[in-house]
């Protein structure tokens, strides 16, 4: 006698069932998110390339240069457009604080500058004093005067272009400040004239008047004994008697190497054809390094 088949029990069918739906779920979400996932890379590709396209598409230099004009409420409401516009507003900001920083630099270090330079210079210039009996030394006045006559007196003040920078001038010598190499020049005016009480007739041969030897010497002094020549530059001259005077001017100038305190002066031969005249005859000294 055969028995009958069992089919399957009530448990194992609701097992199956539900292991069906949970295979069945697990697709779905698969998919889904498989699904989501595609779609959120393809629009974060195509916002990329957007606002690429946002920054290449038209020139941003164009841009920059038209932003008023482009300003409106069509354009105000275009995210490219804002996109842009705030990208220009931090470019003009950073450029125009590098500006202010760097003029405001510019300036303060040019103020320092010339302060500093102010502060520092070094210069004289001496104009001729019509005072002539007291500006050339006599022969007594210094045992230390060198060759020719020291001019004593010179227009320090000024007026008539004299000035004094940061330098003392005693006894017609300029007192250097501090060591350095400085241009040192000068310039004397010399004019003659002959007595009138000469006899002109005396040598009808005698086309001209006696030569008349000019010098100029530039001394500087230190705590060597005897002042030390620096420049020198000489002349002879004769003039026509048919001159009613005979002028002449010598000028020099060189760089020379100065110690603090050492002293420089100006002396000339012929003292007595020396004008004193302030445009012609003077003296001056500058620092260069």
């Amino acid at each position: 006698m055969r028995l009958p088949t069992a089919g399957p029990s009530t448990g194992q069918t609701c097992g199956l069932v539900l292991i069906s739906a949970v295979l069945l779920q697990s697709i779905c979400v698969a998919v889904t998110f498989l699904y989501f996932t595609n779609e959120l890379k393809q629009l974060q590709d195509t916002y990329s390339k957007s606002g690429i396209a946002c920054l290449t598409g038209e020139d941003l230099g164009t841009f920059i240069r038209h932003v008023d004009l482009n300003e409106n409420e069509e354009r105000e409401s275009d995210p490219c457009w804002q996109v842009k516009w705030q990208l220009v507003k931090l470019i003009k900001k950073m450029i125009s604080r590098n500006y202010e920083e760097n003029i405001s630099s510019a300036v303060k270090g040019t103020e320092e500058q010339g302060s500093q330079n102010h502060g520092h210079r070094i210069a004289a210039h001496l104009t001729g004093s019509r005072n002539k009996k007291s500006s050339l030394s006599t022969s007594n006045s210094s045992s230390r005067r060198g060759v020719g006559q020291k001019i004593n007196t010179w227009e320090p003040s000024r007026k008539d272009h004299s000035f004094l920078y940061n330098v003392e001038l005693k006894n017609g010598e300029l007192i250097i400040p501090r060591t350095g190499f400085y241009y040192i020049y000068s310039q004397t005016y010399f004019r003659f004239r002959e007595p009138e009480n000469e006899d002109s007739e005396s040598d009808p041969l005698a086309l001209s008047r006696n030569p008349k030897q000019m010098v100029q010497y530039v001394y500087k002094l230190t705590t060597y004994p005897e002042p030390i020549l620096l420049m020198k530059s000489a002349r002879t001259s004769c003039w026509s008697k048919k001159a009613e005077y005979g002028l002449y001017s010598i000028y020099q100038g060189g760089v020379f190497q100065l110690k603090r305190d050492d002293r420089i002066f100006v002396s000339v031969s012929n003292e007595d054809m020396v004008d004193m005249d302030k445009e012609a005859s003077f003296f001056g000294a500058f620092v260069v390094s």
